[in-house]
């Protein structure tokens, strides 16, 4: 909110009436793919996997969409934008070139024809045929679901926070559209409907960035390129510094971390590696690597070029804090009253792609890979699907609770949700794909071990910044979660392979089931 209580978009003398109507002609979109949708569900696979049959555009598009959220747009742009300047573009690079780049090249070939074979329709489910553990599944679709709430719950409060402050929407009717509308086409068309409207929010994302650069490269505060010069001699330049009190706090220790974790925590994240499994063949998953690398490449650079010019328009940050960095410099900028619709829509786009994602791979962790794994082995197929649906609904409704009444002890285990998910899975989940050797006990030992180190080094950095007390012990050493995530990612690559070289490896028949005949 403005100074007074009065919106931001009032405050600097704005129309509603144009930004509104951009947001409904978005809704009814949304509304009409659902409808559209609705008869491409009729199994439990083509709910959950579209039959795996999407091409390379949808894919690439889904992947895309389901990368980039508000947590970018508004928190990562906004923060590490007026932290680090313009070096926070090198984050948006790493994110094309390993994020989407390399994870479509070295993950997707095999992760489709390995769960084909395999028949696993869910990361727990890879993992339970893959070693041949029957409790790994449960574990692992337990830390899925716990993990992805809070991720899912931040993302709609970060969205609440935006309208609130632009519009002056009550912030719980916000959750409570997004939610709405969310469980609308999730729960007619399943994964076909999510990955169609991903391709609808996409286009819309990629105009929408381009729109905002070119206006915010025209506002008075930018004046194109001078607003860059004026960055590079200020310190905020494109080459980050080492320089700083301690290495840990510098512009370019974040930058590598940040590139790390969002580059190449991506690769092991349930809602993304879902994706590989739903693709048609090699040449969709050749056209996917290239158009989600150029997607990538355009939203992510684009955002956090965006963020890196906030110093442009601030001193220190704002009173209301570090999310209201970017809304501020869009109204600031003075764009016109339909652009900042637009942008509005971007960044809702972006967000509810990702939510639709996460609430389906939350929800077959608990249904697929619990219900069905553990409780109802006999369950149909149709029953799974109904049951599937019903629980995609309560766990969008769970996030929205949360976000409305602003948890903060959830909100704030988000930022370790990322490296805490990849932190676990990656090892086995990298390793499972390509090697021989690695066993079900090392798989078992790198999932229960990413728990366990994730808040071990908690509790070890909130002592070492110097936190008091077990409340502000937590929130210290929550302040270096992506430093967290990072180190248990490394972790689990590393004792993956040392603990297979002690156990035992599986037998030579389900190596020949597990590998014959993968895509390489």
């Amino acid at each position: 909110m403005a100074m007074g209580g009065t919106p931001l978009l009032l405050s600097a003398g704005y129309s509603k009436v144009a930004p509104i109507i951009t947001l409904i002609l978005y809704m009814i979109s949304m509304i009409i793919i659902a409808a559209i949708c609705r008869k491409k569900s009729k199994s439990l696979s083509s709910f959950f996997l579209a039959d795996r049959g999407l091409g390379g555009w949808m894919s690439a598009f889904s992947y895309g969409a389901a990368y980039f959220s508000a947590v970018v747009f508004i928190g990562y742009a906004g923060k590490f934008g007026m932290g680090m300047g313009l070096s926070a573009i090198w984050i948006g690079l790493a994110n094309a070139i390993i994020g989407a780049f390399l994870a479509w090249i070295v993950l997707a070939k095999r992760t489709r024809s390995m769960t084909r074979r395999l028949d696993s329709r869910t990361m727990p489910e890879f993992f339970e045929k893959r070693y041949q553990n029957k409790y790994i599944k449960l574990v692992s679709s337990i830390i899925i679901f716990i993990f992805l709430i809070p991720y899912s719950t931040s993302v709609y409060q970060g969205l609440g926070y935006l309208f609130e402050m632009i519009f002056d929407i009550p912030f719980y009717w916000c959750i409570i559209m997004m939610a709405v509308l969310t469980s609308l086409y999730l729960f007619s068309g399943g994964y076909f409907a999510t990955a169609l409207s991903d391709f609808v929010q996409g286009i819309i994302m990629l105009g929408g960035v381009i729109v905002m650069l070119v206006l915010m490269f025209k506002a008075p505060q930018v004046n194109g390129i001078e607003g860059l010069r004026k960055l590079t001699q200020a310190g905020y330049g494109v080459l980050p510094s080492f320089e700083g009190d301690r290495l840990i706090d510098s512009s370019a220790f974040n930058v590598i971390i940040l590139i790390f974790l969002t580059s190449f925590g991506i690769w092991s994240l349930p809602h993304s590696v879902h994706k590989f499994y739903a693709i048609k063949n090699t040449s969709a998953i050749k056209k996917a690597s290239i158009i989600s690398t150029a997607f990538a490449l355009i939203i992510g650079v684009s955002a956090y070029l965006n963020g890196g010019l906030a110093r442009l328009f601030f001193d220190q940050i704002p009173p209301e804090g570090v999310d209201s960095i970017v809304p501020q410099m869009l109204i600031k900028a003075n764009f016109p009253g339909a652009m900042l619709g637009l942008i509005m829509v971007l960044v809702l786009s972006a967000s509810m792609s990702t939510l639709s994602s996460i609430s389906l791979s939350g929800s077959s962790a608990l249904i697929i890979d619990g219900y069905k794994g553990y409780i109802k082995k006999d369950a149909s197929d149709n029953h799974i699907k109904t049951i599937l649906r019903i629980v995609c609904l309560i766990f969008v409704a769970l996030s929205a609770v949360l976000a409305i009444y602003r948890v903060d002890a959830i909100v704030t285990l988000m930022s370790l949700s990322w490296g805490t998910l990849a932190g676990c899975f990656m090892g086995p989940y990298i390793y499972g794909l390509y090697s021989k050797k690695v066993t079900s006990t090392a798989a078992m030992v790198s999932i229960i071990g990413g728990i366990v180190a994730t808040f071990s080094m908690i509790l070890i950095f909130g002592a070492i910044e110097g936190g008091s007390g077990f409340e502000n012990l937590i929130k210290a050493g929550i302040s270096r979660a992506p430093l967290i995530g990072v180190i248990t990612m490394a972790l689990s690559m590393i004792i993956t392979p040392l603990v297979s070289l002690f156990t035992k490896k599986p037998s030579e028949e389900h190596i020949k089931k597990c590998f014959e005949g993968v895509e390489n």
